[in-house]
């Protein structure tokens, strides 16, 4: 398995309940993180409520700082951010977790995107990053609950290039109960953030916090 050590994490969208909980949970296995916001107050401010060496920063300065970098922004701001983030992300592996959905009266369902999915939208807008799609169906809640010790969950890795999916995949594996599982190739993101309509059906319907397993594996 890749080896994660020394790896500086930074979290686009990091004062969010998404990645403020994988910020939590990857600082406590010892792993670099820097929180990133349009705000580097907020961005500070929510460092130093997750404690255990997490830093702040603006979105600029995350994105320039870190090796690896998690997009966990709101969809609506996902574009934008990512291209005027394109000199400071070139080269390095972008994780994007971002899931476009909608909400009425019937419930959540999944968006078009022309691109075919966010995932690939932001390969297309850093065509010099090495874009993967992970983390769409960890519960922010379970990830915020340190009672929770171990996140019973397995984590689908997409993406073109095997060395940028191994190390998002052994991030993910240096989560307690977590397992990082390559799901296939950037093209197939669309139905993996789509799902996560479906895991928010089933939370309202049995009041949990549904998660996936892979089996055979």
């Amino acid at each position: 398995m890749t080896d994660v050590t020394g790896v500086t994490v930074g979290v686009l969208g990091g004062t969010g309940p998404q990645g403020k909980g994988l910020a939590l949970r990857w600082a406590r296995a010892g792993i670099k993180v820097i929180i990133g916001s349009r705000s580097a107050e907020r961005a500070e401010a929510t460092a130093a409520e997750v404690g255990h060496g997490v830093s702040g920063a603006d979105n600029v300065t995350t994105a320039a700082v870190a090796d690896v970098v998690l997009v966990a922004v709101p969809w609506e701001g996902h574009g934008a951010l990512l291209e005027s983030l394109r000199e400071q992300l070139r080269g390095k592996i972008v994780i994007d977790c971002v899931n476009p959905l909608g909400f009425d009266k019937q419930g959540p369902y999944a968006l078009p995107v022309d691109e075919g999915s966010a995932a690939q939208q932001a390969a297309a807008l850093l065509p010099e990053s090495r874009v993967t799609a992970a983390f769409h169906h960890v519960s922010a809640v379970h990830l915020d609950d340190l009672s929770i010790e171990e996140m019973h969950t397995d984590v689908l890795v997409l993406g073109d290039d095997r060395e940028a999916t191994d190390l998002v995949r052994a991030l993910a594996d240096a989560v307690p109960g977590m397992r990082g599982v390559y799901g296939g190739r950037l093209r197939n993101a669309h139905q993996v953030e789509a799902f996560t309509a479906n895991l928010i059906a089933i939370n309202r319907r049995y009041k949990v916090q549904a998660g996936i397993r892979v089996t055979e594996i």
